[in-house]
């Protein structure tokens, strides 16, 4: 298989440079950090599945990226979290004006990638685009909200990160598939295949805020439980019949003990691996070739990640 396009050599082809500098340099300094570049990858691997012309879709691609690390950068505003990919906040490293106002840019300069699509794909990816931009909203906004609730259901805190994280990795894929010309069953199966694979992130996530290792992670473990949010396996936890006392204290030791306890790591890592072979099972409907074999090799190197 060809060499696919480099996201963050055409990353780094956008110019940051420029005044005032207090706006753009966060940008560039979030952008530099890397990532995974998960979700431009998808809709390129998308567009290689169906035959597609990879350069006319990298515009989507970088937007979708974009978009993204934006995210990134009110979510920690909203979360207080200090770490992200090993580095200081942007809020941390400036301060919280900025993390807000350069977000705010860097959802224009996404729409800017956009604009340069070509003509014939604009409005339907403006309309994929714009639906998942809004669902991610209400997603951070449930979230919020839960943090607050003294109980929350698991199938709330399902539809919150389908909202939240899996529809950006699922119109990721549907975006590439329809620039290739995939037709609409084919599309709604990829971005099917992009919410089981997204939830699954989501859940790796909630584990590895817990369980995983600070240096690799890339931020401080324990964030989601010093923060009281009602991740999956808080909830799961409760249901099992943990001590609601003891979880709600937000103390990262005692809530992992009990955790431990109830076997709630074991429990995440199974639902982890259902999700993902949904996924899987999905991708064995759709045309097997050298890109849909990348996207297999991608979806189970997500759940065995430990950033």
């Amino acid at each position: 298989m060809k060499p696919m396009i480099s996201i963050s050599h055409a990353l780094s082809q956008l110019d940051w440079k420029k005044e005032p500098y207090g706006l753009y340099a966060p940008i560039a300094y979030t952008l530099e950090a890397g990532g995974k570049r998960l979700r431009p990858t998808l809709a390129l691997i998308a567009c290689r599945m169906f035959e597609g012309d990879e350069q006319q879709v990298l515009p989507a691609a970088l937007a979708l990226e974009i978009f993204h690390n934006f995210t990134l950068l009110h979510d920690d505003v909203m979360d207080k979290a200090l770490i992200r990919r090993g580095r200081d906040c942007v809020h941390v490293k400036w301060n919280e004006n900025t993390a807000i106002l350069s977000g705010d840019q860097m959802v224009i300069e996404a729409y800017k990638q956009l604009s340069q699509l070509p003509a014939l794909y604009l409005p339907k990816v403006l309309h994929l685009f714009n639906t998942m931009a809004t669902q991610i909203c209400e997603g951070q906004q449930y979230d919020v909200d839960f943090e607050s609730r003294s109980h929350v259901r698991l199938d709330e805190y399902m539809e919150m990160i389908r909202l939240k994280t899996s529809v950006l990795l699922a119109t990721a894929l549907q975006i590439g598939a329809y620039m290739a010309q995939a037709d609409e069953p084919t599309q709604q199966k990829m971005y099917d295949l992009g919410i089981a694979l997204g939830l699954a992130f989501q859940i790796q996530d909630d584990y590895l805020d817990c369980y995983g290792d600070p240096v690799s992670f890339g931020k401080a473990v324990g964030g989601d439980i010093r923060e009281g949010k009602k991740t999956w396996l808080y909830i799961t936890a409760l249901n099992q019949g943990a001590d609601r006392s003891i979880l709600d204290s937000h103390q990262v030791e005692p809530v992992l003990q009990e955790y431990n306890r109830w076997k709630v790591p074991a429990l995440a890592l199974e639902q982890i691996h259902q999700l993902t072979n949904r996924a899987l099972e999905i991708l064995d409907t759709l045309p097997q070739n050298e890109a849909s074999e990348a996207l297999r090799a991608l979806a189970q190197q997500l759940v065995q990640r430990q950033k």
